[in-house]
């Protein structure tokens, strides 16, 4: 019995992480730094079988470890509500024996950046009868070595929208990927840098595509067939030697619209088809101008026209706006976070009664459900006019950059942390318990991190310090009406676009009920003042217009890289597309 407990004793004391986890009950455990590599490297090469044996886990990564190269088994049947498994930058491969799945609560799998040659039943993702990864949203395999995907990849995961296969080894997908009905919800499909010769015209089955890239692959056509995606809105072919000039060079320079009438009215010399089409397009204008006119006549739908004017949303694109807000990334977020989007919204009444509060309060349940709990993506919100851009997000030393965080003093990141930290364990002790709330929820979201991400604005100042905090001096009152959003990822660029959606939309319908509502002011004029350190000015607040509405203003912020190469435009034409009834946007 002592032999055995002495041979227990250095696995205890070899993984600290996993017995903290199993003493507070965590749902989140990050992997990483270089203590890792030598602890996998005794351990076979495998995850330690006792980090199977916290079956509360919700998100676990396990990043930049050499040494790894296989989860090991136990995987399924120790987490199983697991929501997102991110598994980047290790050496996986060349297979994963045995299969990752079942994972029946997973909706983030990254896998990126390891060394997957082939994903075959039995040494891959998981069954296809029934589902392994029924609830699957996000799959990342770039950065691999894939020859080939498996044939059972949409059975397997029937829920997927977003699937990232860029820098494999890829000649062709499976013909099963692209079956009626297979993914009826895939919106995002980026295949570049492959070895793709082919693209099947049965891509069209793809109904719910919004953004597809395949640049520099062995592309020498483009299906016509593309072009009767319904909801396709981006495309990218650059980098293929097409045989059709004319399209090679539209796609290195056209809009994907112009692009998409092309390939629909066959190329080249296909004028007749051209005319066609154009003629069907403008007899279904007017068929739609002749049923609007008969609605107004009958008075059908007055009501509802009068609700989706209530809530409009007016994009102005980079083109109108004289001043553009422009965010620079830097290569250094990488490894850390480095997914941003970002948009600016004009005319938001925070002014009256607890609007304020109702806003904060939604931006909250927004962390806690669709960025679950910041572990997908966090969401930061600035008082635009304490923004100076153009803004750079980067990534730096905890010790070489300092915040004033919300509410407090000026400090440098690594001192926040370490004061966070102590905080946390002073509530556990006061509360005797073992969550902890606040700030101090997040705080293992940077273990092991050597860079912490952050934004900082054109006076040097870092405004935000993600997933963590804003600073002091770009935060929301209640005199702001225009204001500067943010969403970061570590996961996937799509559900960085997903949640600002969904941020827009709420604030839309929060500024309705607050001009519908007509609130009395929760605190008077001076207190408010006093609070926002800002004089009166009833300018600034926005009002509604004589018939009753409130527009906001959505400006388009672009995303570039240092070289100011074009990464990311919000909102896009695919973004704020699957909108309500209620809400009517402008573009």
């Amino acid at each position: 019995m002592a032999a055995a407990a002495a041979a227990a004793a250095p696995v205890s004391e070899a993984w600290p992480e996993l017995e903290l986890a199993e003493r507070e009950r965590r749902r989140e455990l990050l992997l990483t730094g270089p203590g890792l590599e030598e602890r996998v490297r005794a351990a076979g090469g495998r995850l330690p079988p006792r980090l199977f044996t916290l079956p509360l886990l919700h998100y676990l990564e396990v990043s930049g470890c050499g040494s790894l190269r296989a989860p090991g088994p136990g995987l399924a049947q120790g987490l199983p509500q697991l929501h997102s498994l991110v598994l980047r930058r290790n050496a996986l491969g060349p297979g994963l024996s045995p299969e990752l799945g079942p994972l029946p609560a997973l909706r983030v799998l990254d896998l990126s950046g390891n060394a997957l040659e082939a994903l075959p039943p039995g040494e891959g993702l998981g069954p296809a009868d029934p589902p392994g990864f029924p609830q699957l949203q996000s799959l990342n395999l770039s950065g691999n070595r894939l020859r080939e995907l498996p044939a059972n990849l949409a059975r397997c995961a029937p829920r997927l929208q977003s699937l990232n296969l860029t820098g494999n080894c890829l000649d062709a997908f499976p013909v099963e990927l692209f079956q009626p009905g297979a993914l009826p919800l895939l919106s995002e499909l980026a295949a570049a840098d492959n070895c793709l010769r082919e693209l099947s015209p049965d891509i069209a089955h793809l109904a719910s595509l919004k953004v597809l890239d395949l640049s520099n692959n062995q592309l020498s056509e483009i299906p016509a067939e593309l072009a009767d995606c319904p909801k396709l809105k981006e495309i990218n072919f650059r980098g293929n030697k097409l045989r059709d000039k004319r399209l090679e060079k539209m796609v290195s320079s056209c809009q994907t619209r112009s692009i998409l009438e092309y390939l629909r009215v066959g190329g080249r010399g296909c004028c007749r088809g051209k005319g066609r089409a154009e003629g069907s397009e403008k007899e279904d204008s007017r068929k739609k101008r002749r049923e609007r006119k008969q609605r107004r006549e009958s008075g059908e739908g007055e009501e509802e026209v009068a609700d989706v004017a209530r809530l409009l949303l007016r994009v102005l694109h980079v083109s109108e706006n004289s001043a553009p807000l422009t965010v620079r990334v830097s290569p250094e977020v990488r490894d850390v976070r480095p997914y941003i989007v970002g948009a600016v919204v004009r005319g938001m009444d925070l002014y009256p009664g607890n609007a304020l509060k109702r806003f904060l309060t939604s931006q909250t349940k927004l962390h806690e459900d669709l960025c679950e709990k910041r572990t997908a993506a966090t969401i930061a919100t600035h008082d635009l006019c304490a923004v100076r851009g153009p803004l750079l997000y980067t990534a730096r030393p905890p010790q070489d950059f300092k915040i004033v965080p919300l509410g407090r003093k000026e400090v440098k990141a690594k001192e926040l942390v370490r004061q966070l930290q102590l905080e946390a364990e002073e509530q556990r002790k006061q509360k005797k318990r073992q969550s902890v709330s606040g700030l101090h929820r997040y705080l293992h979201l940077l273990d092991g991190k050597e860079n912490y991400p952050c934004l900082v604005d054109a006076d040097g100042d870092v405004i935000s310090f993600p997933p963590i905090t804003n600073s002091e001096k770009t935060k929301i009152k209640k005199k702001t009406c225009d204001l500067f959003l943010e969403v970061t990822s570590a996961t996937s660029l799509q559900i960085c676009r997903d949640i600002m959606d969904a941020l827009v939309l709420k604030m839309a319908e929060l500024n309705k009920y607050t001009v519908e509502n007509k609130e009395e002011g929760s605190l008077s004029d001076t207190e408010a003042d006093a609070l926002s350190g800002q004089p009166s000015d009833p300018q600034r607040n926005p009002s509604p217009r004589k018939d009753g509405l409130c527009p906001l203003v959505v400006e388009q912020v672009r995303v570039v890289d240092l070289e100011g190469s074009l990464k990311v435009v919000y909102p896009s034409k695919v973004d704020l597309a699957s909108v309500p009834p209620h809400v009517a946007v402008v573009r």
